[in-house]
């Protein structure tokens, strides 16, 4: 794609085996048979890039953009015409924290603990650009796996989990039953308002169409553009289903008053469990 052409890349190779939650990976013990030895290593060696650039970005850099994109990622229409290339992570203009929020899935930059200051504000931003070995076949959770290994490695990231809990909300059925269809779509996604966007408009009301979407995925959802906290799926609907949802917090009906009426489902107020990712140390990394 033209973005790499542009951009100077080296091979990524993941320097050693760290004992981080990032990868997850165990110590091989020194008493194994040669054999079991190769296939732990084959099993624990980090997913990593064949070839990567990190860059900082322009200075007035003001805002992130882009993705990884897998075999299995879904865009939204608005989405595709600016999506990277198959197989590949294009990521520009973001702080550290972004690129960790994006990497770990966190749905919230409130859930990072970022210790130094540059990490989560000021103007130090990056441009990432990095493609898998075989772009053919490398899925999203892959690269955002390949993703994490960068980062380790570029920016010397050493972190921790911190559970916790905090005021949330469950997403339940409500009294009377739900409202949901099963799917009958082929493709899974969410788009909103009538010219199917990646995300909602501020200060517009939301209108939001489902297709072939989970109660897992819904809470998820509304725990990042709900703006009552972080949610858990508690509905015991294992299903996947088509719906629209809308609401205006200022004019009417309320997020709580729509999905009652609209599909059959209410928020209760809870503590829910949450990880912060808590940043021990980074480093700025030289450029590439």
């Amino acid at each position: 794609m033209g973005c790499l052409c542009d951009t100077v890349e080296v091979a990524v190779k993941p320097s050693y085996v760290r004992l981080s939650a990032a990868a997850g990976l165990v110590l091989l013990g020194l008493a194994m048979a040669p054999r079991a030895r190769a296939q732990s290593r084959q099993e624990t060696t980090p997913l990593a890039f064949d070839v990567a650039s990190v860059k900082s970005a322009d200075e007035g850099s003001s805002g992130v953009s882009g993705s990884c994109h897998g075999i299995d990622s879904m865009y939204t229409p608005d989405q595709k015409t600016s999506m990277p290339s198959l197989g590949r992570c294009v990521i520009t203009g973001a702080r550290l924290s972004h690129l960790i929020d994006t990497a770990w899935g966190l749905n919230s930059m409130a859930l990072i603990k970022s210790g130094p200051d540059w990490i989560a504000r000021g103007d130090k931003r990056f441009n990432v650009v990095a493609k898998a070995e075989d772009p053919a076949k490398a899925t999203e959770q892959q690269l955002l796996a390949m993703l994490q290994t960068l980062l380790v490695d570029r920016f010397q990231l050493k972190f921790h989990f911190e559970a916790t809990e905090m005021p949330g909300f469950a997403l339940v059925a409500a009294k009377n039953g739900t409202k949901l269809q099963e799917s009958k779509s082929q493709d899974a996604g969410v788009t909103f308002g009538a010219k199917a966007q990646s995300k909602p408009v501020q200060g517009q009301a939301i209108v939001l169409k489902a297709r072939k979407y989970s109660m897992a995925m819904l809470a998820d959802l509304l725990s990042r553009i709900g703006g009552i906290g972080p949610g858990i799926d508690k509905t015991g609907l294992h299903g996947v289903y088509d719906f629209t949802l809308s609401w205006d917090d200022d004019a009417g009906p309320s997020l709580s008053t729509a999905l009652r009426e609209q599909l059959g489902l209410r928020v209760e107020s809870q503590k829910v469990p949450v990880s912060y990712f808590v940043v021990d140390s980074a480093q700025r990394p030289t450029e590439n």
